[in-house]
């Protein structure tokens, strides 16, 4: 496999786990079959900036997007994009945009369709964990029913009979 194809798979990583805060040097370089240095030296030759510096360009685009379409914070942007710091966020922003994250939304929001709720963006993004079901052993009664098993074996029941009834 030569050169320039290898440092492209390597690239290719970069470009779909740009959100990943676990993405280091070892973990790419290991995607090119180099060693870190190796690969800190060919990623450089080949595409002028170094790894860190393209991983970083690649998350403040992602940033300038969410910031000028999603209603999200700043600081859950700031996760999203696999930044674990603000302040470093923050920094490398102003220093890639020339605008604060904060200026730079001010700036371009207004400008077409309304932002996309915050929940559809955190969601789409992956920033939520989706909660998984557990299996119940039975089926439990459903709203209602009269004599469930906690009242069957003498408890007291959360809602009773005469909260169920509707007032006429």
């Amino acid at each position: 496999m030569d050169k320039v194809r290898r440092l492209r798979l390597a690239k290719d990583a970069m470009d779909r786990d740009w959100a990943d805060p676990d993405l280091d040097l070892d973990a790419v370089a290991a995607c090119a079959g180099y060693s870190r240095y190796h690969f800190l030296r060919a990623f450089k030759d080949v595409y002028g900036e170094t790894p860190g510096q393209y991983l970083t360009h690649r998350r403040i685009e992602r940033a300038e997007e969410m910031l000028r379409c999603a209603n999200l914070t700043v600081t859950e942007i700031c996760t999203l994009v696999g930044f674990s710091s603000l302040g470093t966020f923050s920094a490398r922003f102003k220093a890639r945009t020339g605008l604060t994250p904060s200026e730079y939304r001010t700036r371009h929001v207004g400008r077409g369709a309304s932002l996309i709720p915050g929940c559809y963006a955190m969601l789409w993004a992956g920033g939520f964990s989706t909660a998984r079901s557990e299996k119940r052993s039975g089926a439990g009664p459903a709203y209602g029913d009269e004599g469930t098993s906690a009242e069957a074996d003498g408890t007291a029941s959360a809602i009773s009979t005469a909260d169920r009834r509707a007032d006429p």
